[in-house]
């Protein structure tokens, strides 16, 4: 018998970008509290309808409104895919250069992009006590009305994982 997993015991799925056209980029409304798991990872998805590039950031704060909201302070590895489409495209990712942002390139295409985000590694973690770096979000950059972005967290393993986990909506 295969051992039980439930994604919903084990992790935290947020909706930070909901899909959207995104001409002037956009930023998060809502901001992750990810200090309940290990790791998080922020899958950043556009619908290509386009050729600009699109840029996406994560970024840390110190509220859940995103206050004092700025770029990750160390690089964090990425997995792209710039082509998801089962008609010409892959499941398969590569793996650019560490980096704190990510930029697309302009192919009209389906792309997903995950960065995997270690708290420890990535926050401003010389000012975590006094100012308390632990939540996420995600920007993106200027591009066009045809492109539709969206953006989702899993924050994976939860510290204290169960059938109803801690919010990170705190």
């Amino acid at each position: 018998m295969a051992r039980q997993f439930r994604l919903w015991e084990n992790a935290q799925v947020v909706n930070l970008l909901p899909a959207a056209a995104d001409a002037a980029g956009r930023t998060s409304a809502f901001w992750a509290n990810i200090k309940f798991g290990h790791k998080a990872f922020l899958i950043c998805e556009v619908n290509q309808g386009a050729a600009n590039t699109v840029l996406f950031t994560p970024l840390q704060a110190t509220s859940l409104a995103g206050a004092n909201s700025k770029a990750l302070s160390n690089p964090t590895p990425i997995a792209a895919n710039l082509d998801t489409s089962q008609a010409t495209g892959s499941d398969q990712f590569t793996f650019p250069t560490q980096a704190t942002s990510y930029t697309t390139d302009a192919g009209v295409k389906n792309k997903m992009v995950i960065f995997e985000i270690d708290p420890a590694e990535v926050f401003d973690i010389n000012n975590l006590v006094t100012t308390g770096w632990s939540y996420l979000g995600v920007s993106t950059g200027a591009s066009a009305a045809g492109n539709i972005t969206s953006a989702r967290l899993i924050v994976f393993p939860l510290r204290d994982a169960r059938q109803n986990p801690p919010t990170t909506y705190l």
